[in-house]
């Protein structure tokens, strides 16, 4: 869970008319194009739309976002830190952008700490442990059961390579010691495309990205990564319900922008998207979708990045993830 939330309202109490002032004006008379590293419809699209969409309400400020998913979000990332650092340009950072890719890959385009300048951080993700609506899986336990049992093992699906999907499941890999085939998707809609049709035999995903798929019966949640059953899914219990303590990944999302913005432009957006985020409505509608909201100072999203950046390095290297 992203702790800087718990400090949210302290941090913003003694300049909060300030904050307010800042986040009145618009930021350009230009658009600002905000790069996301996944597919159209993802639950990371939908979320962002929402909030740019309170932004404009509150500053009149056009806001655009932009896809480009792929490559664990080395694409989104690498666009973003060639863009000029005017405030017109920024990325939804994300745990595997500023966290995770530091220890997948040898090597990257960018750094995660030094090519951005962190804005605020926006909301995270518990995940769910889903599978096909046909599956003989009824529970955890039958999933590693089924596991064991079918020769060659099982596939798990996952947003891309270094996403929580495809920590969770190498976790529960480890966990089980069970055979698993993990199998890489650009984004969260494919993967839960081919959960329904049976063609992956499960998927770690938040339940925003499966909303539809949940709705409509075409795939089964078995269980939730959270401390307790959301609110959505009160049937569905928590890992560790299902006796699989600690396995779970919040997936957190933020906003940076390349490095030499400057600092009024930085306190400038970090006012407007923090008040776009704390908006009752705003919180409502990610409550809904399975999100719980963050919003912090630049200065405790650059710290918060960096322990991360050292977290998510020791998990990667404790479950063998590697680069596919």
């Amino acid at each position: 869970m992203l702790r800087p939330s718990v400090v949210l309202l302290a941090a913003f109490a003694a300049s909060g008319a300030t904050m307010q002032e800042a986040a009145a004006e618009r930021l350009s008379s230009r658009p600002i194009t905000v790069v996301i590293p996944f597919t159209p419809g993802a639950s990371s699209d939908t979320l962002q739309r929402i909030v740019n969409k309170k932004v404009t309400e509150n500053t009149g400020q056009t806001l655009v976002v932009e896809s480009r998913p792929g490559g664990s979000g080395i694409i989104a990332a690498a666009v973003v830190k060639q863009a000029s650092p005017d405030g017109h340009t920024l990325l939804q950072a994300n745990a595997a952008t500023h966290a995770v890719n530091a220890a997948l890959y040898s090597t990257l385009p960018y750094d995660p700490i030094k090519d951005f300048r962190p804005i605020t951080p926006m909301w995270s993700f518990p995940q769910l442990l889903a599978d096909p609506p046909d599956s003989p899986a009824k529970s955890v336990s039958d999933r590693v059961a089924l596991a064991k049992s079918k020769p060659g093992g099982l596939s798990f699906a996952s947003q891309g390579t270094g996403s929580g999907g495809h920590l969770l499941g190498e976790m529960f890999k480890l966990r089980t010691v069970a055979n698993m085939v993990h199998v890489p998707y650009r984004g969260a809609a494919p993967a839960a495309i081919d959960l329904a049709a049976g063609r992956v035999d499960f998927f770690f995903v938040s339940y925003s990205s499966l909303l539809s798929f949940v709705q409509g019966g075409k795939v089964r949640v078995i269980a939730v990564t959270s401390p307790k059953r959301l609110p959505a899914l009160l049937d569905i219990p928590t890992m560790t319900e299902a006796g699989f303590a600690g396995l779970a990944l919040d997936v957190w999302f933020g906003l940076v922008a390349p490095a030499g913005t400057p600092d009024g432009v930085i306190t400038k957006l970090n006012a407007a998207f923090v008040q776009a985020v704390r908006d009752p409505q705003v919180m409502m509608q990610m409550a809904e979708q399975g999100a719980e909201v963050h919003a912090t100072t630049p200065g405790q999203f650059a710290a918060f990045i960096t322990s991360e950046t050292e977290r998510m390095g020791e998990l990667v290297r404790a479950v063998g993830a590697k680069a596919e």
